[in-house]
């Protein structure tokens, strides 16, 4: 089977990727500034990411040139799991995360609920080359935050509404895909068993 993104000239093989997003990274492939972009740590021809990531955001995403399953991944309607370690200022309490789980109001609506769990230790996950900027004596602390929305910002707002910024920002899970054990700047080809999962997203 050979498809290609809608305006995308090139035609090959139909290929889906997973990738660590590094932070400081933008993601696309080109800058005239001359920041870090995709094509410092991909070097596929003819992919293109399905859905976003901040530049000051780390973890997963998908790149792919199907345009089909660009199109799933992308369009809100589907309204696909996407599932963040979120690393905030000061300690949530329980009343905090009923309102994520409730769904907050920011500047452009309510969110949908979401599903918020505080961690008990801090999760597994590789140093970032510029350290976040904390408070001294200002204690931190790391939720597991799961939403079926994509607004811009949308996890940093979200925190903040509820008076708790965030300081780092991982995305762990895209519907069943998983970032798993890659690291900052690495990629890999789904299995045709994540390709398979990732076809029944609705």
């Amino acid at each position: 089977m050979r498809r290609a993104i809608p305006g995308n000239r090139r035609v090959g093989p139909v290929r889906t990727i997973k990738l660590f997003k590094p932070y400081d990274v933008l993601t696309q492939f080109t800058d005239e500034s001359g920041r870090a972009t995709l094509k410092d740590f991909v070097n596929v021809a003819g992919l293109y990411p399905a859905g976003r990531l901040d530049r000051d955001s780390e973890g997963l995403l998908l790149l792919t040139n199907d345009g089909g399953l660009a199109h799933r991944l992308t369009d809100p309607k589907f309204e696909h799991s996407k599932t963040y370690l979120v690393q905030v200022e000061r300690v949530p309490p329980d009343e905090a995360l009923e309102a994520l789980r409730r769904g907050v109001t920011l500047s452009d609506g309510p969110t949908r609920p979401a599903r918020a769990k505080l961690l008990e230790a801090p999760p597994d996950l590789p140093e970032r080359p510029v350290p976040i900027r904390f408070r001294k004596n200002v204690p931190t602390a790391w939720l597991e935050l799961t939403i079926r929305e994509g607004r811009n910002r949308q996890v940093r707002r979200m925190t903040a509404a509820v008076g708790f910024p965030t300081l780092r920002l991982v995305r762990v899970a895209i519907g069943p895909i998983v970032l798993g054990d890659l690291q900052p700047g690495e990629w890999r080809d789904l299995t045709p068993e994540e390709t398979a999962a990732l076809r029944l997203l609705r």
